[in-house]
Protein backbone atom coordinates (compact mmCIF):
# COMPACT_ATOMS: atom_id res chain seq x y z
CA UNK A 1 0.00 0.00 0.00
CA UNK A 2 2.75 2.16 1.12
CA UNK A 3 4.32 1.42 -2.70
CA UNK A 4 0.93 2.55 -4.07
CA UNK A 5 0.37 5.62 -2.31
CA UNK A 6 3.99 6.74 -2.97
CA UNK A 7 3.59 5.85 -7.02
CA UNK A 8 -0.10 7.85 -6.60
CA UNK A 9 1.93 10.75 -4.59
CA UNK A 10 4.64 11.37 -7.46
CA UNK A 11 2.01 11.08 -10.71
CA UNK A 12 0.20 13.59 -8.47
CA UNK A 13 3.55 15.79 -8.33
CA UNK A 14 4.36 15.71 -12.27
CA UNK A 15 0.94 16.59 -13.40
CA UNK A 16 0.61 19.56 -10.63
CA UNK A 17 4.17 20.11 -11.91
CA UNK A 18 3.05 20.38 -15.23
CA UNK A 19 0.27 21.82 -15.14
CA UNK A 20 1.97 24.92 -13.67
CA UNK A 21 4.60 25.10 -16.03
CA UNK A 22 1.73 25.02 -18.60
CA UNK A 23 -0.03 28.37 -16.17
CA UNK A 24 3.14 30.30 -16.82
CA UNK A 25 4.23 29.32 -20.28
CA UNK A 26 6.44 31.00 -21.94
CA UNK A 27 8.37 32.74 -19.76
CA UNK A 28 11.31 33.33 -21.89
CA UNK A 29 12.06 33.01 -25.51
CA UNK A 30 11.32 30.11 -27.59
CA UNK A 31 13.59 28.30 -29.83
CA UNK A 32 12.40 27.08 -33.70
CA UNK A 33 14.40 24.55 -35.18
CA UNK A 34 14.43 24.52 -39.02
CA UNK A 35 16.31 22.01 -40.30
CA UNK A 36 17.20 23.33 -43.40
CA UNK A 37 20.01 26.38 -44.81
CA UNK A 38 19.06 29.62 -43.86
CA UNK A 39 17.27 31.52 -46.55
CA UNK A 40 15.33 28.42 -48.08
CA UNK A 41 11.74 28.25 -48.64
CA UNK A 42 11.20 26.21 -45.68
CA UNK A 43 13.51 28.76 -43.58
CA UNK A 44 11.24 31.57 -44.94
CA UNK A 45 7.93 29.36 -43.86
CA UNK A 46 9.44 28.88 -40.39
CA UNK A 47 10.23 32.63 -40.41
CA UNK A 48 6.80 34.35 -41.09
CA UNK A 49 5.28 31.92 -39.04
CA UNK A 50 7.79 32.78 -36.01
CA UNK A 51 7.37 36.15 -36.48
CA UNK A 52 3.39 36.24 -35.54
CA UNK A 53 3.55 33.36 -33.19
CA UNK A 54 5.97 35.29 -31.17
CA UNK A 55 3.81 38.70 -31.40
CA UNK A 56 0.49 36.58 -29.90
CA UNK A 57 2.79 34.85 -27.61
CA UNK A 58 4.28 37.59 -26.46
CA UNK A 59 7.69 36.12 -26.17
CA UNK A 60 10.35 35.89 -28.83
CA UNK A 61 10.40 32.56 -31.26
CA UNK A 62 14.72 32.41 -32.12
CA UNK A 63 14.85 30.75 -35.30
CA UNK A 64 17.63 28.10 -35.71
CA UNK A 65 19.33 26.75 -39.01
CA UNK A 66 20.25 23.02 -38.35
CA UNK A 67 20.80 21.70 -41.98
CA UNK A 68 22.03 18.56 -42.73
CA UNK A 69 21.71 15.14 -44.21
CA UNK A 70 17.98 16.61 -45.69
CA UNK A 71 16.84 18.04 -42.53
CA UNK A 72 17.93 14.81 -40.71
CA UNK A 73 20.40 16.36 -38.72
CA UNK A 74 17.73 19.70 -37.35
CA UNK A 75 15.29 17.00 -36.59
CA UNK A 76 16.87 14.70 -34.61
CA UNK A 77 17.80 17.36 -32.76
CA UNK A 78 14.15 18.37 -31.60
CA UNK A 79 13.84 14.51 -31.01
CA UNK A 80 16.46 15.32 -27.99
CA UNK A 81 15.44 18.49 -26.65
CA UNK A 82 13.81 19.05 -22.95
CA UNK A 83 9.74 18.85 -23.72
CA UNK A 84 9.26 21.79 -22.16
CA UNK A 85 7.34 24.00 -24.74
CA UNK A 86 10.80 25.95 -25.51
CA UNK A 87 11.81 24.20 -28.32
CA UNK A 88 9.58 23.75 -31.85
CA UNK A 89 10.50 22.29 -35.11
CA UNK A 90 9.69 22.97 -38.66
CA UNK A 91 8.74 19.50 -40.36
CA UNK A 92 7.94 19.24 -43.67
CA UNK A 93 7.07 15.78 -45.72
CA UNK A 94 10.68 14.87 -45.95
CA UNK A 95 11.67 14.82 -42.92
CA UNK A 96 8.89 12.85 -41.27
CA UNK A 97 7.73 10.85 -44.04
CA UNK A 98 10.33 10.20 -46.55
CA UNK A 99 13.50 9.84 -44.17
CA UNK A 100 12.10 7.15 -42.50
CA UNK A 101 12.13 5.09 -45.73
CA UNK A 102 15.12 6.69 -46.96
CA UNK A 103 17.58 5.77 -43.75
CA UNK A 104 19.23 2.69 -43.34
CA UNK A 105 19.49 3.32 -39.36
CA UNK A 106 16.87 6.26 -38.71
CA UNK A 107 17.91 8.45 -36.08
CA UNK A 108 14.31 9.21 -34.84
CA UNK A 109 10.93 7.65 -34.95
CA UNK A 110 8.64 10.44 -36.47
CA UNK A 111 5.12 9.45 -34.59
CA UNK A 112 6.96 8.60 -31.01
CA UNK A 113 9.36 11.07 -30.73
CA UNK A 114 7.13 13.88 -31.43
CA UNK A 115 3.67 15.74 -31.22
CA UNK A 116 2.33 17.74 -33.71
CA UNK A 117 0.91 20.94 -33.28
CA UNK A 118 -0.49 22.13 -36.55
CA UNK A 119 0.12 21.85 -40.14
CA UNK A 120 1.03 25.72 -41.60
CA UNK A 121 0.93 24.95 -45.57
CA UNK A 122 1.36 22.80 -48.79
CA UNK A 123 2.80 23.07 -51.62
CA UNK A 124 1.48 21.22 -55.22
CA UNK A 125 4.07 20.83 -57.90
CA UNK A 126 3.37 21.44 -61.88
CA UNK A 127 3.38 18.96 -64.16
CA UNK A 128 5.66 21.13 -66.84
CA UNK A 129 6.54 19.93 -70.29
CA UNK A 130 8.66 20.73 -73.01
CA UNK A 131 6.62 22.90 -75.77
CA UNK A 132 7.33 20.07 -78.22
CA UNK A 133 5.99 17.58 -76.58
CA UNK A 134 2.96 17.00 -78.43
CA UNK A 135 0.71 17.00 -75.10
CA UNK A 136 -1.62 19.07 -74.01
CA UNK A 137 -3.21 16.87 -71.30
CA UNK A 138 -2.58 14.09 -68.56
CA UNK A 139 -4.53 11.60 -71.07
CA UNK A 140 -2.55 13.08 -73.88
CA UNK A 141 0.33 12.71 -72.22
CA UNK A 142 -0.31 9.06 -70.79
CA UNK A 143 -1.29 8.22 -74.92
CA UNK A 144 1.81 9.18 -75.50
CA UNK A 145 3.77 7.15 -72.86
CA UNK A 146 2.69 4.69 -74.59
CA UNK A 147 3.93 5.50 -78.29
CA UNK A 148 7.72 6.38 -77.33
CA UNK A 149 9.55 6.34 -74.27
CA UNK A 150 9.96 9.64 -72.35
CA UNK A 151 11.78 11.02 -69.26
CA UNK A 152 11.44 13.85 -66.02
CA UNK A 153 13.96 15.74 -64.70
CA UNK A 154 14.40 15.18 -61.00
CA UNK A 155 17.12 16.20 -58.49
CA UNK A 156 17.33 12.69 -57.30
CA UNK A 157 15.74 9.91 -56.54
CA UNK A 158 15.58 10.59 -52.59
CA UNK A 159 13.40 13.46 -53.86
CA UNK A 160 9.95 14.86 -53.39
CA UNK A 161 10.02 15.52 -57.15
CA UNK A 162 11.20 12.64 -57.92
CA UNK A 163 8.76 10.74 -55.87
CA UNK A 164 5.86 12.32 -57.64
CA UNK A 165 7.41 11.66 -61.06
CA UNK A 166 7.35 7.87 -60.02
CA UNK A 167 4.03 7.73 -58.38
CA UNK A 168 2.55 9.34 -61.25
CA UNK A 169 3.80 6.83 -63.81
CA UNK A 170 2.82 4.02 -61.42
CA UNK A 171 -0.71 5.28 -60.64
CA UNK A 172 -0.90 5.89 -64.96
CA UNK A 173 0.64 2.73 -65.29
CA UNK A 174 3.15 3.99 -67.54
CA UNK A 175 6.53 3.90 -67.74
CA UNK A 176 8.62 7.15 -67.49
CA UNK A 177 12.60 7.54 -67.18
CA UNK A 178 14.10 9.54 -64.57
CA UNK A 179 17.14 11.70 -64.94
CA UNK A 180 18.75 12.67 -61.74
CA UNK A 181 20.43 16.44 -61.17
CA UNK A 182 22.70 17.59 -58.44
CA UNK A 183 20.11 20.12 -57.37
CA UNK A 184 17.63 21.90 -58.05
CA UNK A 185 17.14 24.55 -60.51
CA UNK A 186 18.64 23.30 -63.89
CA UNK A 187 16.17 20.29 -64.51
CA UNK A 188 13.67 22.97 -65.45
CA UNK A 189 16.02 24.60 -67.45
CA UNK A 190 16.71 21.18 -69.06
CA UNK A 191 13.13 20.66 -70.18
CA UNK A 192 13.31 24.39 -71.50
CA UNK A 193 16.10 23.22 -74.11
CA UNK A 194 14.25 20.14 -74.50
CA UNK A 195 17.14 17.99 -73.02
CA UNK A 196 13.96 16.07 -70.92
CA UNK A 197 10.73 15.89 -71.58
CA UNK A 198 9.27 17.00 -68.43
CA UNK A 199 9.52 18.01 -64.60
CA UNK A 200 7.63 18.13 -61.52
CA UNK A 201 8.36 21.44 -60.84
CA UNK A 202 7.78 23.81 -57.81
CA UNK A 203 5.60 26.78 -58.83
CA UNK A 204 7.04 30.34 -58.30
CA UNK A 205 10.27 29.77 -59.89
CA UNK A 206 8.49 28.02 -63.19
CA UNK A 207 5.52 30.65 -63.00
CA UNK A 208 7.38 33.04 -65.70
CA UNK A 209 8.92 29.78 -67.69
CA UNK A 210 4.88 29.10 -68.22
CA UNK A 211 3.80 32.71 -69.09
CA UNK A 212 6.52 32.87 -71.51
CA UNK A 213 5.63 29.55 -73.14
CA UNK A 214 9.28 28.10 -72.66
CA UNK A 215 7.22 24.67 -71.21
CA UNK A 216 3.52 24.04 -70.83
CA UNK A 217 1.74 23.60 -67.50
CA UNK A 218 -0.65 20.59 -67.77
CA UNK A 219 -1.77 19.67 -64.16
CA UNK A 220 -0.46 20.77 -60.55
CA UNK A 221 -0.53 17.54 -57.84
CA UNK A 222 -2.11 19.21 -54.99
CA UNK A 223 -5.76 18.51 -54.34
CA UNK A 224 -7.31 21.10 -55.59
CA UNK A 225 -6.32 23.63 -58.02
CA UNK A 226 -3.68 26.69 -57.29
CA UNK A 227 -4.41 29.72 -57.44
CA UNK A 228 -1.70 30.79 -58.88
CA UNK A 229 -2.44 28.66 -61.96
CA UNK A 230 -6.31 28.35 -61.98
CA UNK A 231 -6.84 27.14 -65.02
CA UNK A 232 -4.61 24.42 -64.78
CA UNK A 233 -6.48 21.04 -63.69
CA UNK A 234 -5.25 18.66 -60.51
CA UNK A 235 -3.47 15.34 -61.65
CA UNK A 236 -6.34 13.92 -59.91
CA UNK A 237 -9.06 15.80 -61.90
CA UNK A 238 -7.58 14.87 -65.27
CA UNK A 239 -8.13 10.96 -65.04
CA UNK A 240 -5.85 9.96 -62.50
CA UNK A 241 -8.15 10.40 -59.56
CA UNK A 242 -6.36 9.99 -55.48
CA UNK A 243 -2.60 10.97 -57.18
CA UNK A 244 -1.88 13.78 -54.97
CA UNK A 245 2.18 14.92 -54.20
CA UNK A 246 2.50 17.69 -52.11
CA UNK A 247 5.49 19.66 -49.85
CA UNK A 248 3.56 20.19 -46.90
CA UNK A 249 5.49 22.24 -43.80
CA UNK A 250 4.17 21.79 -40.14
CA UNK A 251 4.88 22.61 -36.43
CA UNK A 252 5.29 19.73 -33.86
CA UNK A 253 7.31 19.29 -30.16
CA UNK A 254 9.50 16.89 -28.89
CA UNK A 255 7.11 14.00 -27.11
CA UNK A 256 6.20 14.65 -23.95
CA UNK A 257 5.29 18.44 -24.34
CA UNK A 258 2.63 19.55 -22.08
CA UNK A 259 -1.17 19.29 -23.71
CA UNK A 260 -1.94 22.74 -22.49
CA UNK A 261 1.30 23.91 -24.56
CA UNK A 262 0.40 22.03 -27.40
CA UNK A 263 -3.10 23.35 -27.75
CA UNK A 264 -2.28 27.34 -27.24
CA UNK A 265 0.25 26.57 -30.00
CA UNK A 266 -2.36 25.34 -32.20
CA UNK A 267 -4.78 27.94 -31.33
CA UNK A 268 -2.45 30.38 -31.84
CA UNK A 269 -1.24 28.83 -35.29
CA UNK A 270 -4.44 28.68 -36.74
CA UNK A 271 -5.33 31.80 -35.58
CA UNK A 272 -2.26 33.16 -37.73
CA UNK A 273 -3.38 31.20 -40.79
CA UNK A 274 -6.42 32.86 -41.15
CA UNK A 275 -4.33 36.06 -40.98
CA UNK A 276 -4.40 37.67 -44.27
CA UNK A 277 -1.01 39.10 -44.12
CA UNK A 278 0.27 35.73 -43.13
CA UNK A 279 -1.66 34.07 -45.93
CA UNK A 280 0.03 36.51 -48.85
CA UNK A 281 3.37 35.84 -47.17
CA UNK A 282 3.13 32.18 -47.45
CA UNK A 283 1.54 32.37 -50.85
CA UNK A 284 4.14 34.28 -52.47
CA UNK A 285 6.50 31.27 -51.63
CA UNK A 286 3.82 28.85 -53.17
CA UNK A 287 2.38 27.48 -49.96
CA UNK A 288 -1.34 27.37 -49.17
CA UNK A 289 -2.41 27.74 -45.73
CA UNK A 290 -3.61 24.71 -44.23
CA UNK A 291 -4.86 25.39 -40.22
CA UNK A 292 -5.98 22.53 -38.81
CA UNK A 293 -6.20 20.71 -35.74
CA UNK A 294 -3.33 18.55 -34.45
CA UNK A 295 -5.01 15.58 -34.61
CA UNK A 296 -5.17 16.00 -38.44
CA UNK A 297 -1.36 16.68 -38.46
CA UNK A 298 -1.08 13.23 -36.71
CA UNK A 299 -3.47 11.35 -39.36
CA UNK A 300 -1.59 13.14 -42.44
CA UNK A 301 1.70 11.93 -41.30
CA UNK A 302 0.63 8.51 -40.65
CA UNK A 303 -1.13 8.62 -43.95
CA UNK A 304 1.74 9.52 -45.75
CA UNK A 305 4.25 7.45 -43.87
CA UNK A 306 2.56 4.55 -45.21
CA UNK A 307 1.93 5.87 -48.93
CA UNK A 308 5.63 7.01 -49.36
CA UNK A 309 6.89 4.03 -47.86
CA UNK A 310 5.22 2.06 -50.52
CA UNK A 311 6.47 4.12 -53.38
CA UNK A 312 9.90 4.13 -52.38
CA UNK A 313 9.73 0.43 -51.93
CA UNK A 314 8.59 -0.51 -55.15
CA UNK A 315 10.58 2.34 -57.10
CA UNK A 316 13.41 0.27 -55.94
CA UNK A 317 14.95 2.84 -53.68
CA UNK A 318 17.68 1.51 -51.25
CA UNK A 319 18.22 3.29 -47.57
CA UNK A 320 21.04 4.90 -47.31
Amino acid sequence: MRRIALALFVTLAAVHAAAAQSATWPSRPIHLIVPFPAGSSSDIVARIVAQKLGERLGQQLVVENRPGASGNLGTEAVAHAAADGYTLGLANTSTHTLSPSLMAKPTYDPVKDFVPISMIGASPFVLALYPDVPAKSVQELIALSKTKPLTFASAGPATLANLAGVLFAKTAQIELTPVSYRGSGQEILDVVAGRVDMAFATIPPTLPLIRDGKVRAVAVTGPRRSPTLADVPTVAESGLPGYESVLWQALYAPAGTPAAIVTRLNTEVNAILHDSAAVDALAKLGVEAQPGTAQQLADRISADLKKWHDVIVSAGIQPQ
